[in-house]
């Protein structure tokens, strides 16, 4: 016998481990089987699972699940990514810890302590994914730095560098001044900081007692001004154009020019144009053909090295030896020198309390600096042409279509990526330095050995690149590298291209485009068809999850306390196409009721002697419930499937809910119950043979969402061993028999009706009442006589016939089709009272609703408040009105 509630925690370890070790999360590409590829997008091996994770990784499986139940020869490619600056900040938190640092190891034992740490602590959120249940083919598990995968990378790298699409440049980059390395765009975070802008007052050289104010929140930066920019048509600045400026501490003599760049509704109209330290300036000193002065270090110390040149003696306006004072100082205390001299020389016009964005490297926290360095680029531009006409030509279909429009907004407007680090753990460029600088890219040391051989016509010593390649240079080639490529294998055959990507938004461009990319040059296709793009997870407010809100949810923490089923159905439910996905733990505890609901049905059918039956189909039947059943569960079939076809996970889990909750539990056993207590009789082996299929379908198809609990009652049942419902063959569909279901679809709607007038009417649930109805045809007098006791026990009717005579004097009336219902009420409620009720709850509603009317029309709310609480003011203005419709019909009965 089933145990009065299920215990998550009893099962879900025992049961995972079950399916782990049959091998049936395993693909055959021997296997004619038609394939169902898809990969996970690697979790960084630092990581924990998040709510972002339990999103993408439950739906994910849900889809795997179900095509291996329709007989796909399914892949679910696992594996983690070596997360370069990620982990090499882990790493150097514990040598520090340990008074040790990377420097004092050296490159080859630091690198054998990250292999170390990666091996004892790394990939522990493979662990947790199996908490949530994810059917990953474990025995194919990958990792970014993985011998075959190095092999994958250096073959890119060198086939790219000799096709001319690697480069060295020198370019601006993000730079983190802590760590000393590049960063690429999603390694950055934009903070909102408090800081100020300086008016600072630049003397016009041709025009003695004249300047140009500019406004900046960088007056540290202003020792490697180039040019002063103003818009071509403001006029205020016309007469200046041409002429030249100088820049106050270094008096070097800068041109004024004209660029649409600088915006006369900003500042003062006019900016210090420093191509060196701003992504902006630098694309302004492109078009001028402005020189570029770096004056700051690799840890934003001021350097003068470039400047010293520069450096001019103006009467007042410069002095020497204050500039050379700055040498080595931070940003930070720099700029605080800088302040306070140009005050003492009257060139500081005001000063402004400023609210902006400042850029923050996402490990670590540094304040990141646009910085001037010679990197590694690959021509991300050319690799991109193929890309666009690929999504274009629909190869590659975004799910929902218009996030297509984001991509080709990236890819048109694309620059070169910068493809080096300067780090220690990650894939080392395959490049060595001659002693003249000449560089030899090639697939290993012998080779480039050998290149330099032919250059020099001897032997000389090579110096490998220190830098190591991006972490998405690597995860670029996810989809091929981790099928064998370079090799011709079987599984790259089989599994590429995938069948679906289901990743979130805010990596289309730094992965997917960079996968598509990849895909098209070296494979010559693209690496998935079909791109799902799901929203973020926000609470239940609407606000984003973040640490420093404390408004995230842990989902390993909800899975120790509600099971993974109830996370997962949850997620699935709420998960919409072009929408974020609203969570918080009440919505959660809301469909911990679910999965009791169905506990409990199978309990009651259990004990009521319901047995496994995987065969009876509706031409089997006779009873119309039976038929009935049946031919809802046909309409529920089509219903998810479709849903999941088309990456409609709430459509597929509010099917599923309605048909359980609603039709087979509600309606379908509370119906069958007298069957149920007759004994062995034809009608009740059919209910019963009737009720054990449609749980079995239940247990199908709910299983790609709830795989444990519907797991445990397949295996109790006597459906199949335990651990077989994954291998199950889903439902096929069969016809239906229309006429059998509107004759129990009219007996619900009866009962609903009946229930929903007693509602109204605040008739107290144990007592029973007569009914009484006119103009009803025979079919539905048939149903109602034949159904009489589900009508006595299910909607509490005493009496249910046609009214003789006239209506009795307070009555409450309904129209049901073609019949009207009569509610004889007299010495049933109190009318009076109930008429006061009515209109007190009508009063106070009308009261709510004019208060949120008032909310929405007001301009100044709509424009300030936040999206959410605008969005659920609107919710609760359908809801008022709706509820005083449902309150005015009942006032309108008793009338």
């Amino acid at each position: 016998m089933l145990e009065k509630t299920f215990s998550p925690q009893e099962v879900e370890q025992s049961l995972y481990h079950l399916w782990e070790e049959s091998g049936v999360f395993s693909a055959d590409p021997g296997s004619s089987k038609p394939a169902f590829a898809i990969m996970i997008p690697p979790p960084n091996v630092t990581g924990n699972l998040h709510m972002g994770h339990a999103l993408t990784m439950t739906l994910q499986d849900i889809l795997v699940r179900w095509r291996r139940m329709q007989g796909y020869d399914v892949l679910w490619q696992p594996g983690t990514d070596h997360a370069g600056i990620a982990t090499q900040l882990v790493v150097e938190r514990e040598l520090r810890s340990e008074k040790l640092s990377r420097e004092g190891l050296g490159r080859e034992k630091f690198t054998e302590r990250v292999w170390q740490w990666k091996n004892n602590s790394g990939g522990q959120i493979t662990q947790q994914l199996r908490r949530l249940g994810a059917s990953l083919d474990w025995k194919r598990e990958r990792f970014t730095m993985d011998e075959g995968l190095s092999v994958a990378v250096r073959k890119v790298f060198v086939t790219l560098y000799r096709d001319g699409l690697i480069y060295r440049d020198n370019r601006l980059v993000n730079w983190d001044p802590v760590f000393r390395s590049a960063l690429s765009d999603l390694e950055v975070v934009n903070k909102e900081i408090k800081g100020h802008l300086w008016y600072i007052r630049y003397p016009v050289a041709e025009e003695e007692g004249q300047f140009i104010t500019i406004a900046t929140t960088r007056p540290e930066t202003m020792l490697g001004d180039v040019a002063i920019a103003v818009h071509p048509e403001d006029d205020r600045y016309t007469t200046l154009i041409g002429q030249s400026a100088i820049v106050p501490l270094t008096g070097r003599r800068v041109p004024i020019v004209a660029d649409e760049y600088s915006d006369p509704e900003k500042g003062t109209g006019a900016v210090k144009i420093t191509p060196a330290h701003d992504f902006n300036d630098f694309e302004v000193g492109k078009r001028h053909n402005l020189p570029l002065y770096t004056v700051l270090d690799e840890e934003a110390h001021i350097i003068l090295t470039e400047i010293e040149e520069q450096l001019t003696n103006v009467s007042g306006l410069a002095d020497k030896e204050f500039v050379y004072s700055l040498k080595g100082l931070s940003r930070e205390k720099a700029r605080a020198a800088i302040v306070e001299e140009l005050e003492r020389l009257s060139l500081l016009d005001k000063v402004e309390s400023h609210i902006h964005q400042v850029p923050h490297a996402d490990r670590g926290g540094a304040i990141v600096e646009p910085r001037l360095t010679l990197q590694w680029y690959c021509d991300a531009p050319h690799l991109a042409k193929a890309a666009i006409k690929a999504v274009k030509k629909k190869e590659a279909a975004f799910i929902p279509e218009q996030w297509e429009n984001t991509f080709f907004a990236w890819m048109n407007n694309i620059q070169p990526w910068c493809i080096s680090r300067q780090l220690w753990w990650g894939h080392q460029i395959p490049a060595w330095y001659g002693p003249d600088g000449h560089v030899f890219v090639a697939f290993d040391e012998e080779e480039a050995k050998k290149q330099a051989f032919a250059h020099y016509k001897n032997e000389k010593i090579l110096t490998r690149d220190e830098d190591v390649l991006d972490t998405w240079f690597s995860s670029a080639l996810w989809p091929f590298s981790t099928l064998g490529w370079p090799e011709e294998t079987e599984e790259l055959k089989k599994y590429y291209p995938g069948s679906v990507l289901v990743t979130g938004f805010d990596i289309i461009f730094f992965w997917v485009a960079r996968m598509i990319m990849m895909g098209e040059y070296f494979i010559k296709d693209v690496p998935f068809k079909k791109i799902y793009i799901h929203g973020l997870v926000r609470d239940e407010h609407g606000q984003k999850m973040s640490k420093s809100k404390g408004n995230g949810i842990d989902p390993l923490l909800l899975i120790d306390k509600y099971g993974a089923d109830v996370v997962r159905f949850t997620v699935s439910i709420s998960t919409g196409i072009g929408r974020d996905v609203r969570l918080g733990e009440k919505r959660v505890e809301e469909f911990r009721g679910f999965v009791t609901k169905l506990w409990n049905a199978a309990r009651f059918c259990e004990m009521n002697g319901i047995t496994a039956h995987q065969e009876f189909s509706a031409h089997q039947g006779i009873h119309p419930l039976a038929l009935w059943i049946m031919e809802e569960a046909q309409v529920t079939l089509t219903e998810v499937t479709t849903a999941l076809e088309a990456f409609r996970f709430d459509d597929y889990a509010q099917a599923c809910y309605r048909f359980v909750w609603n039709r087979f539990c509600d309606w379908f056993l509370e119906l069958a119950k007298p069957w149920f207590l007759e004994g062995d009789t034809p009608a009740a082996r059919e209910l019963k043979e009737c009720c054990g299929a449609i749980l079995g379908f239940i247990l199908k198809i709910l299983h790609p969402v709830m795989p444990f609990v519907t797991e445990e009652l397949w295996h109790h049942f006597g459906y199949g061993p335990r651990g077989s419902l994954i291998r199950a063959e889903w439902p096929r569909p069969s016809s239906m028999a229309e006429s059998q279901k509107k004759d129990i679809d009219w007996l619900i709607s009866l009962i609903s009706e009946i229930r929903t007038i007693r509602a109204e009417m605040n008739i107290p649930p144990a007592q029973k009442m007569p009914v009484y109805v006119m103009e009803m045809n025979s079919a539905h007098r048939a149903i109602a006589k034949d159904w009489g006791e589900a009508l006595s026990r299910m909607a509490r009717v005493s009496e249910f016939h046609e009214l003789e005579g006239n209506i009795p004097d307070e009555s409450a009336q309904t129209v049901l089709q073609e019949a009207t219902l009569i509610f004889p009420l007299s010495g049933v409620v109190d009318i009076v009272a109930e008429k006061k009720r009515l209109g007190k709850e009508i009063s106070r509603l009308g009261n709510e609703l004019a208060k949120v009317e008032a909310k929405l029309a007001n301009k100044d709310f709509i424009s300030r408040a936040k999206p959410e609480v605008v969005e659920e003011n609107r919710q609760r203005l359908f809801t008022f009105q709706n509820e005083i419709k449902r309150f005015e019909a009942a006032l309108a009965r008793l009338a």
